[in-house]
């Protein structure tokens, strides 16, 4: 059974590490290549085992390389199998076949730490008992940690070697943990290709300068646009322009947090204007203010001086929604809920509507959010946590994921079940994804947008002229971080 033994997390990696750093180089060396050599060279089978033939995967020898560029190292820290496992074993596995390889050259237990957060723990707990049950022929010791996605990197960048071996993140982390060196790259994989079967944007937010950094968990951290049926049809939740029409006439509120960054920029990237993090990881590069910009800021103006798409935020909105008072709003999945008691059989959801910009119809965007599961480079155990981490990811650990706790997959097959299909909000996001890119800001973003979407929302009421504020607001979002 897996012990949740949390507060030891940090005694017992570092106690592993300084046991394993004993190891001999040559056999480490040797046992990694194998495993990680096979496993790039694996096919994609249900079962796990590769399909390209042994010859083409020679097995580990005297003169395989022990480590490259390509192939990750074996170091003392983070060894691949136990100290007892000799060489000529890794030489006599078959090597087109990674876990069979894995299980050959692994002896005593396989002590590994995973991280997953305090709403996730009953069902990591199950899954890691049907992982340890999937391989009888390994012992393992797993310890399951507490640990939101939302505060992860800034645990594990306390101390890296220290961390858990398998953690869960949200993706506008990744950046600092692969430059703080915290992640492993998906280099290799076992039982199935990471990249080809989650969707394209949660492969993007998992990638760092093309390379694949983790594996994709959920791809539900969005938001689109829920609504009322009694009140609009599913041609008028096409334009925002037409929904504020309607629900005016029925003297009803259409709710949007404009003053939020996160949200107003779905008006300017919809307009084809670029707001992105620069290499530096740190500043931003903006064209708010570029030709069309005022254009944009003019559309927020006029959606919002009827004063029925109005600025509210999160906790408002929901009262707002249970009380009658609101009909339609941009938000996340988290508001399913109350939407969904609120209308009753009326509750529907879609993808965020067009806007009209200075002429033309624009389709809003979004910014996506996912939840990805990361492997420590520091594990003793690389490959088993490379294998742990992708059956706590693959098609049946998403479904189980949105059975459970109603999070929608990043795998492709199990985003097209009958069962996510039919659930409104998961369905809107899902349309929504073509338009939605992952969130890679630095931090002089929120404030400046902030305070932008503050004065089109109340109406410009110092008549500012709108190059002059989106110029301030570009200034302040490019400005160097100190």
């Amino acid at each position: 059974m897996v012990t949740l033994r949390f507060s030891r997390v940090n005694t017992l990696a570092k106690s592993e590490r300084e046991r394993k750093n004993i190891m001999k180089k040559k056999v480490l060396a040797t046992l990694l290549a194998t495993a990680m050599v096979a496993g790039c060279l694996a096919g994609c089978g249900n079962d796990g085992a590769a399909n390209t033939p042994a010859e083409e995967a020679p097995a580990a020898t005297e003169e395989t390389p022990a480590a490259t560029e390509e192939t990750p190292a074996a170091t003392e820290e983070a060894p691949a199998a136990t100290e007892e496992a000799p060489a000529e074993d890794a030489a006599a596995t078959d090597a087109s076949d990674p876990i069979a390889t894995l299980i050959a050259n692994t002896t005593g237990t396989v002590t590994m730490t995973v991280w997953a957060s305090e709403e996730d723990q009953d069902l990591t707990s199950k899954l890691l008992d049907e992982f340890k049950a999937a391989y009888p022929d390994v012992t393992f010791d797993i310890t399951l940690g507490a640990e939101s996605e939302s505060t992860a990197k800034d645990t594990v960048l306390t101390d890296v070697e220290a961390a858990a071996d398998v953690y869960a993140f949200a993706d506008d982390q990744i950046n600092e943990l692969v430059q703080a060196g915290a992640l492993q790259e998906v280099a290799a994989h076992y039982t199935y290709d990471v990249a080809a079967e989650n969707v394209s944007g949660a492969v993007e937010a998992a990638t760092v300068d093309g390379k694949l950094y983790a594996y994709p968990m959920t791809a539900d951290n969005g938001y689109f646009m829920f609504y009322d049926s009694s009140v609009f049809t599913e041609d008028d939740v096409k334009s925002l322009e037409k929904m504020v029409e309607v629900a005016d006439a029925a003297g009803k509120k259409i709710a949007m947090d404009i003053s939020n960054g996160w949200y107003i920029y779905a008006f300017f990237q919809g307009a084809g204007l670029e707001l992105s993090l620069n290499d530096d990881g740190m500043t931003n590069t903006c064209t708010w203010n570029a030709a069309g910009g005022t254009d944009v800021a003019q559309a927020i103006l006029d959606l919002t001086s009827s004063n029925v798409l109005v600025d509210m935020g999160d906790e408002d909105m929901a009262t707002q929604i249970a009380e009658g008072n609101v009909v339609a709003c941009v938000n996340g999945t988290w508001r399913a809920e109350t939407a969904a008691e609120a209308w009753g059989d009326n509750y529907a959801a879609c993808k965020l509507p067009t806007f009209n910009a200075g002429g033309k119809d624009c389709q809003m965007s979004s910014y996506s959010g996912y939840k990805l599961v990361g492997v420590n480079p520091h594990s003793a155990n690389i490959g088993w946590s490379m294998l742990l981490a992708e059956f706590l990811t693959n098609e049946a650990a998403q479904t189980a994921r949105f059975e459970a706790r109603g999070l929608g997959p990043a795998n492709v097959a199990a985003a097209s079940s009958d069962a996510v299909a039919s659930n409104p909000a998961i369905a809107a996001l899902a349309a929504q994804a073509a338009y939605a890119t992952p969130q890679r800001v630095g931090g002089n973003f929120w404030s400046p947008a902030e305070t932008l979407g503050q004065i089109l929302a109340s109406g410009n009421p110092d008549g500012t002229d709108l190059q002059e504020l989106l110029d301030t607001t570009v200034e302040g979002i490019t400005a160097p971080v100190e």
